[in-house]
């Protein structure tokens, strides 16, 4: 699998062509899959963003040959073969934002972690925000003021070597300022990307590569 991790989506035309780079097609040709289930911890509303790219994030509105939804909290209620064999189909996962403790959670108590070992090496992940976090190595010892287990279910599911802090200098959000995230990185054993929403990082083939048109910085492990 490869990884476009952002904090604000397909937001910039540099990384709108990193996009391209790792698809194994053209866009007009792959398939995509939506997961929504991050932003129901916060309001219905992020979810509805994400589908209708309402917010600018631009993850659904790129023009896909196809494009549907995995609800990942209605997988335990339905047959595997009603969503498996689309999701083993399907060219690039589009994840969104919200809390990435219940993403990381409902990955794991869907079937949906245990399921990605089966996808092809071309498939292609793409996360925005709290989807960007779920699947690196570490959250740190705590978030928004829980603390968090580095082995329990609502840990990340350490699919990239690297932990992702998104919306750097958010004028709306305290904790985004970068002596914050320096702070919190300090807890976090893997190097650690603050990034803000005009910048991503590209994790393929055991390289790391930052995409930006904006701002970030790189915390040493």
């Amino acid at each position: 699998m490869r990884f476009l991790l952002t904090s604000g989506g397909v937001t910039t035309p540099s990384i709108h062509d990193a996009l391209e780079r790792l698809l194994p097609r053209p866009i007009a040709e792959c398939s995509a899959l939506v997961i929504p289930t991050a932003g129901h911890w916060f309001d219905a509303s992020i979810a509805a963003n994400l589908l209708t790219d309402a917010r600018g994030g631009r993850m659904t509105t790129l023009g896909w040959r196809s494009i549907g939804v995995l609800e990942l909290t209605a997988l335990p209620t339905i047959p595997e073969d009603a969503w498996l064999p689309r999701l083993r189909e399907t060219d690039v996962l589009l994840v969104g934002g919200g809390d990435p403790t219940y993403l990381a959670g409902w990955m794991r108590r869907s079937g949906f972690a245990a399921a990605l070992p089966s996808l092809g090496d071309a498939v292609v992940y793409v996360g925005l925000s709290a989807g960007s976090q779920a699947v690196g190595a570490s959250l740190g010892s705590a978030y928004n003021d829980r603390d968090l287990d580095p082995a329990g279910p609502e840990a990340p599911l350490g699919l990239v070597d690297l932990a992702v802090y998104p919306h750097l200098e958010d004028p709306d959000m305290d904790d985004t300022r970068i002596d914050a995230i320096r702070a919190w990185a300090q807890h976090v054993p893997c190097d650690a990307y603050a990034i803000d929403d005009a910048t991503a990082v590209v994790v393929a083939d055991g390289a790391v590569e930052v995409v930006s048109e904006g701002r970030w910085e790189r915390i040493p492990a």
